[in-house]
């Protein structure tokens, strides 16, 4: 004989948009245990997010709207949100999305799946923007459900993508990995680190939780700024002065994931990579190098030299992160297309997303009509 049919009865969510640093603080906590039982990665942790806040540049034109889903006292849901005003336009964007490079909400393994659509649906009725950006989505993000037709409200895929490149294998020990380069490959590091010990002695090291990180982080701010000013780009991350970088990496310190690696020749720092090592994986923050030094790869050899150090350790990836640059993809055994979303609230944003869908289709005619080059003679 069968026993009682017990029926599922759906928890009973209230929802909140979190709009001050006041109550970011308050609510911290709760969110920090949500980010313990969701195994969310450190750019959905409200420390990340309190000092992105604290330390962002332009704040007039930013403002927090993060959405909350509570079960009675018990956090169960978040998106991390914050608005940029932009020539008029109030974009709603992951929260401090210009030093994160993978978005997502945050949801309690054991909470009804309809929640985070539900949560959505609170955060777009309260407003506060204009259009929506939500980008650097990895494939298995749960807010793609949000673009389900029953879910949500507003969302569309949007045509941009980004790539992700990353090392993976079964690799036992670094020197395995690095005998399955190419012969050029290990010539070069090889190479490049003859070069560099021709004059002094290079060292490559993991700096030590108890040294002071202030130096290396001025380091590589400097270094940054260099090849920033080389290649006609700016970020707020490496201004002269700047608090942002080392609020970042403090977080990362404070929750035991940061992986500092420097390349020394004598005691001049030629190359560093500031890396977080989270879910057996292997993550590339910020990586930079000497220019000056240029001709030996400092930023190659210390690259394959931390790559071989994590499989060492027993670490299964190398994700480089956001990013297609040619250096990542020569190391790279796969890559991951990051795609996006986008939506629209009150007249002034379908205004502006009508107008990015006509500069694509405008770019992407153009693109067609532009004829092909011819082969060469053979």
């Amino acid at each position: 004989m069968n026993g009682p049919v017990v029926l599922a009865i759906p928890r009973t969510h209230t929802f909140e948009v979190v709009t001050s640093a006041a109550r970011l603080a308050e609510i911290a906590p709760a969110w920090r245990a949500l980010w313990q039982r969701a195994g969310g990665l450190v750019f959905q942790h409200p420390d990340w997010i309190a000092a992105w806040w604290r330390t962002t540049p332009q704040q007039e034109r930013r403002a927090l709207r993060i959405g909350l889903a509570w079960n009675g006292d018990r956090l169960d849901g978040v998106i991390a949100l914050a608005t940029l005003r932009r020539s008029g336009i109030r974009i709603l964007e992951w929260a401090a999305k210009d030093h994160s490079d993978y978005g997502d909400a945050l949801v309690a393994p054991d909470t009804d799946p309809r929640a985070i659509s539900r949560l959505w649906q609170y955060v777009f009725d309260q407003g506060g923007f204009d259009l929506i950006y939500l980008n650097r989505l990895l494939p298995d993000a749960g807010v793609h459900a949000l673009l389900e037709p029953s879910h949500g409200k507003a969302l569309r895929p949007n045509h941009r993508t980004e790539i992700s490149y990353r090392v993976a294998g079964s690799w036992q020990r670094g020197a395995e990995w690095f005998e399955m380069l190419s012969k050029k490959g290990r010539q070069n590091y090889r190479r490049g680190r003859k070069f560099m010990e021709e004059s002094g002695a290079l060292r490559f090291r993991l700096l030590d939780a108890a040294e002071p990180r202030e130096p290396v982080l001025k380091r590589v701010a400097t270094l940054k700024r260099l090849w920033l000013a080389r290649h006609g780009r700016a970020s707020d991350l490496f201004d002269k002065g700047s608090p942002v970088l080392a609020a970042l990496t403090s977080v990362l310190a404070d929750l035991g994931l940061l992986r500092i690696f420097v390349l020394e020749l004598d005691d001049t720092i030629v190359a560093v990579s500031i890396n977080f090592e989270q879910h057996g994986t292997m993550m590339a923050f910020v990586t930079t190098y000497d220019p000056e030094h240029e001709r030996a790869s400092p930023g190659m050899v210390l690259m394959i030299d931390y790559i071989q150090w994590s499989f060492d350790r027993g670490l299964g990836t190398i994700d480089f992160l956001c990013g297609g640059e040619d250096f990542k993809r020569r190391f790279a055994t796969q890559s991951v297309t990051l795609s996006s979303m986008m939506g629209a609230r009150g007249l002034r944003g379908h205004l502006a997303a009508l107008a990015d869908q006509a500069s694509h289709r405008s770019k992407s005619w153009r693109t067609r009509r532009q004829p092909k080059a011819e082969a060469p003679d053979e």
